[in-house]
């Protein structure tokens, strides 16, 4: 139902632009009197700045709830899932791949619940940095505004270069340059970023449709596999069962394997608190966000862990053909192997167009998200104006612009063997994320507490989070949990017996907590601030109207709900 009063009152509208607040909800008159070439993009009229007068940084509202649901339940299958799973595969074995991947999963699920009751009740558009700036410390929400560009920026060329190695799977392809592909790709995000915001909703929507359709496909086929039910021409033609935890075994590398394989799946779960972020060009986030938040339990039980056991118990983790093997390739997906080996033909092909797919949407999600963020910044002076450039389609042309050439990074792979380049990309990326997620935990926690000493009880938070606040300690505990085991790797590296690591191998690992510290430090010295006591933290500047009577009533029907039904409400 509509929760959201149609027309706001004055003080809200004036109470939004407050420093607190980054972009808020905002008419779109001056946009649809566009003409449709102009409003969709599509003339060079399109990309000049928007007319003068009213709020200037508008993004497009053109984003459907169907496109936020999609988003959320398969916006982040990408290049870690199909790909990255194997390095991980093979450095921890399928009993670490399963057990990081549920605690990951435990993590983000409360991360997204905590996201999604901050943005139900405070309207941001372009980053939700933001409640870091009012609810932590303003200074560590610049950094953290700053190392989600960052996060982004790094994700585009990482998913280029995987891109080009999957087209080298077909033998048809590995006689041509790599750089022809990562060229082709990146010229095929431009062309998607120029439809704006209804370009990535639209490809987000379909290309989820085909990552999830195919991961079902996946999962069906593998039941049939392990129960030997493959073909003849095949090595899961008789009852294949759990004998890849026995033989080569459960687990690889021990507790340092273990351990590594946090990264891996951090970077794997990127991108999943970008229905936050999309939410803000919906007509209607109140009425769609919750929605598409219990999306996400699907998400991380159907599809990450179930089919990254399903993985694990078809492939070894000593297969050479896995990312980062001795002798193996970083375009071999434990997907492509699994469906090479069953025999069945075509199906190998199949699951490496589906990665193909995947791992080019994510790169759309990078230009996406590191775009909105950064026009975010500019508007409140934390990055130049320059960025704050919104054309006639309601595009931050500006930022999408600097994102995009990040993606020159991915030639860096021609002069360097890809593992290498991508492990560091991995690496960059998934420690970034961590920094992030920790920050959206705390920042619920402290509103949660500024909440209660400003006098407000619960009822008045309209979406709440199904684990409460002791979702987010529990989510901020996993995280620096994981920071502490990737300190612990990046000192004491697989392979490094009796010795501590290289300066490469620590750098390599932890490089990402640099780049965070420095943008804090870069954040102090602009703003000159720190962190904000409990009085100081304002909840109700921006809060948006919401039409309480309806929502009362829809409480009063949920009460009479058997307790079943009422827990599958809360959590799905």
């Amino acid at each position: 139902m509509d929760h959201e009063k149609s027309a706001l009152p004055h003080d809200e509208k004036a109470a939004v632009t407050a420093p607190a607040m980054s972009v808020a909800e905002q008419p779109t008159e001056w946009r649809d009197q566009e003409d449709f070439m102009t409003r969709n993009g599509l003339n060079l009229k399109s990309f000049q700045r928007r007319p003068a007068g009213g709020p200037m940084i508008v993004l497009d509202k053109s984003m459907k709830t169907r496109h936020l649901h999609m988003i959320a339940i398969g916006g982040s299958i990408g290049a870690g899932f199909f790909v990255g799973s194997g390095g991980a595969l093979n450095k921890g074995g399928p009993a670490s791949l399963f057990i990081d991947f549920s605690l990951m999963g435990v993590m983000i699920f409360n991360v997204v619940y905590a996201l999604g009751e901050l943005a139900v009740m405070y309207p941001v558009s372009g980053g939700f940095y933001t409640y870091s700036t009012r609810f932590i410390d303003p200074s560590w929400g610049f950094a953290m505004g700053w190392n989600y560009v960052f996060q982004w920026a790094i994700v585009l060329p990482l998913e280029l270069q995987v891109a080009g190695l999957t087209v080298q799977y077909w033998d048809g392809a590995k006689s041509v340059n790599l750089a022809v592909f990562i060229s082709v790709f990146w010229i095929f995000i431009i062309l998607i970023n120029v439809f704006g915001t209804l370009g990535y909703a639209e490809e987000e929507f379909w290309s989820s449709c085909l990552k999830l359709a195919a991961t079902v496909i996946f999962m069906i086929i593998a039941l049939i596999l392990v129960c030997g039910g493959g073909p003849s021409n095949g090595i899961y033609s008789e009852y294949w069962g759990a004998r890849t935890w026995y033989d080569p075994g459960a687990f690889n590398n021990g507790f340092k394997g273990f351990c590594a394989v946090f990264v891996t799946a951090a970077f794997s779960f990127s991108g999943t608190e970008l229905v936050g972020l999309a939410a803000a060009e919906t007509k209607n986030p109140l009425k769609s966000l919750p929605g598409a938040i219990r999306q996400v339990f699907w998400r991380i039980t159907l599809f990450y862990i179930l089919g990254l056991t399903f993985v694990g118990l078809l492939v070894r983790y000593d297969d050479p053909r896995l990312l980062g093997a001795e002798g193996g390739n970083s375009n071999t997906s434990p997907f492509v192997i699994a469906a090479k080996d069953a025999g069945l033909i075509g199906f190998d092909s199949f699951m490496n167009v589906v990665i193909l797919v995947s791992v080019v949407s994510i790169g759309v999600s990078g230009v996406y998200g590191g775009s909105r963020t950064l026009t975010a910044l500019g508007e409140q002076g934390y990055a130049p104006k320059v960025f704050t450039y919104m054309d006639r389609s309601g595009r931050p042309l500006a930022s999408v612009l600097f994102v995009l050439l990040w993606g020159g990074l991915a030639y860096m792979n021609l002069a360097a063997t890809g593992v290498v380049v991508f492990n560091w990309f991995v690496a960059l990326s998934g420690l970034a994320a961590l920094f992030t997620w920790g920050s959206i935990c705390l920042a619920h926690i402290r509103f949660r507490k500024a909440w209660a000493y400003h006098g407000h009880t619960l009822d008045e938070i309209p979406f709440k989070a199904a684990g409460g606040v002791y979702g987010s300690w529990l989510g901020l505990s996993i995280i620096i949990i994981v920071l502490i085991a990737q300190f612990y790797t990046a000192v004491s590296p697989i392979g490094a017996v009796g010795r501590t690591g290289t300066a490469s191998d620590f750098f390599q690992a932890y490089l990402a907590a640099f780049v965070v510290g420095a943008f804090w430090i870069c954040g102090y010295f602009w703003k000159r601030e720190g962190w904000l006591r409990t009085a100081q933290m304002d909840v109700d500047t921006g809060r948006r109207e919401l039409d309480w009577d309806l929502i009362n009533r829809e409480r009063e029907e949920i009460k009479t709900w058997p307790a079943w039904r009422r827990f599958l409400h809360r959590i799905f």
